[in-house]
C-alpha cells in the first residue's frame, strides 16, 4: 500500500486534476494505494469536491480540519491517517508532479528509507528563486543537522520513517527537518518543479517569513551564541573606546578634528544610544522567538483539531 499525503487550502481549481492525474500515474506503480487529502480549512469549494470524489472511490480519503492550522500542520494530519507501507507526501498544487513518483518508489525498492526531492528549477519569480536559495544556505549552515539544500517536503518514505515522525512530541512542527532529524537511510532526487496548476499561491510572504523562522529556531541555537558573541564585542569595542578617549582627554590630543576638551557629545552619544539600544531589541527579539516557541510548546495543545474523516478511520481507531 503507496499512502500520497497532500495538504490541500483553496485548490478548487485543481483538486480534481490532481485526483486524475495520481490515479493515472498509480496505475503504473503496481501496488495498491490511498490518496489522502487533509483540507485544511479550505474556504472554497475543495472539501465539497473531494467529498464528491471520495463516493465513487474509496481510495481517496478525506481528513478535514476544523480551521486553518497552516500547511506543515496538515502534512502531519495526513502523515498520522496514513496506513500504506510507503508514504508519499506531495502539494496540492501539482508543483509536484505525481508522475515524478515512480522514479522515487524505485529507490525505495532499492532499500533506501527516505528518498527527497532536490529542486533544480523553479517557475517563480527571480526575487522569490533567490530568497528560497539563499534561506535553504542559511538555513544549511545554521542548523545543527545537516538539512538537504534546496529540498522541501516532496518525498517518499518507508512506514517506520512516518511512525518515527508521528511520535515525536513537538507541537510547531518542520517536517523536513523532522525527516532530517529521525535518520535512516536517506538520499535525494532531482527533478524540476513545476508551475501551479491553477490558483493563487497559498505560502504568502508572511508564512514563508514564519516557516523560515520556525526551520531555524527548532534546528538551531546558533542565534542564541550570536546574542553572546554580539554583546562580546560590542562590550570590547566600548572598552577600547573608552581607553582611548581617556588617554585624548589626559594628553589633549586631536585625533580627525576630535578632542574630548572640545567635543560637546550631543551627536556621538545619540549614535551610540541608538546603536545598543537596536543591538538590545534585536537581541531580545531572537529571545522572543524561542520563548514563543517554549510557550506554544509548553501549551501542549494538538498540532491540529479533525472537524472530519471520510474514508478514513481515525489513527487511534485502528
Amino acid at each position: 500500500m503507496i499512502s500520497i499525503v497532500v495538504p490541500a487550502f483553496n485548490e478548487e481549481d485543481g483538486i480534481a486534476e490532481l485526483y486524475r492525474r495520481v490515479a493515472a500515474a498509480a496505475a503504473g506503480w503496481g501496488d495498491d494505494f490511498e490518496l489522502i487529502i487533509v483540507d485544511d480549512g479550505s474556504r472554497d469549494r475543495t472539501l465539497a469536491l473531494c467529498e464528491e470524489m471520495a463516493r465513487g472511490d474509496r481510495r481517496l480519503k478525506v481528513v478535514s480540519l476544523s480551521r486553518n492550522f497552516g500547511h506543515q500542520a496538515a502534512v502531519s494530519a495526513g502523515l498520522f491517517h496514513a496506513t500504506g507501507s510507503i508514504v508519499a507526501v506531495l502539494d496540492a498544487d501539482l508543483q509536484d508532479p505525481p508522475e515524478e513518483l515512480a522514479p522515487f518508489l524505485a529507490k525505495i525498492h532499492e532499500g533506501f528509507d527516505v528518498v527527497y526531492a532536490v529542486r533544480t528549477k523553479r517557475k517563480e519569480g527571480v526575487f522569490k528563486r533567490f530568497a528560497y536559495y539563499l534561506y535553504y544556505r542559511l538555513l544549511n549552515r545554521l542548523a545543527t543537522l545537516d538539512i538537504p539544500l534546496d529540498s522541501g517536503d516532496f518525498c517518499v518514505m518507508r512506514g517506520e520513517v512516518v511512525q518515527a515522525i508521528n511520535a515525536l512530541p513537538e507541537r510547531n512542527r518542520f517536517v523536513r527537518g523532522l525527516r532530517t532529524w529521525v535518520g535512516f537511510r536517506q538520499t535525494g532526487m532531482t527533478y524540476e518543479r513545476q508551475a501551479r496548476f491553477a490558483g493563487e499561491p497559498k505560502y504568502t510572504f508572511q508564512k514563508l517569513l514564519k516557516l523560515a523562522a520556525d526551520g531555524i529556531v527548532n534546528f538551531s541555537y546558533r542565534p542564541l551564541q550570536w546574542i553572546m558573541l554580539i554583546g562580546l564585542t560590542v562590550g570590547l569595542v566600548s572598552v577600547l573606546l573608552a581607553v582611548v578617549v581617556l588617554v585624548l582627554y589626559i594628553t589633549n590630543w586631536t585625533i580627525y578634528g576630535f578632542n574630548p576638551h572640545q567635543a560637546r557629545g550631543w551627536t556621538s552619544l545619540i549614535l551610540v544610544l541608538l546603536f545598543s539600544s537596536a543591538t538590545q531589541l534585536f537581541c531580545l527579539g531572537i529571545l522572543g522567538e524561542y520563548i514563543g516557541r517554549l510557550f506554544e510548546e509548553i501549551k501542549r495543545r494538538p498540532v491540529y483539531l479533525v472537524k472530519q474523516r471520510i474514508n478514513v478511520e481515525a489513527p487511534e481507531d485502528r
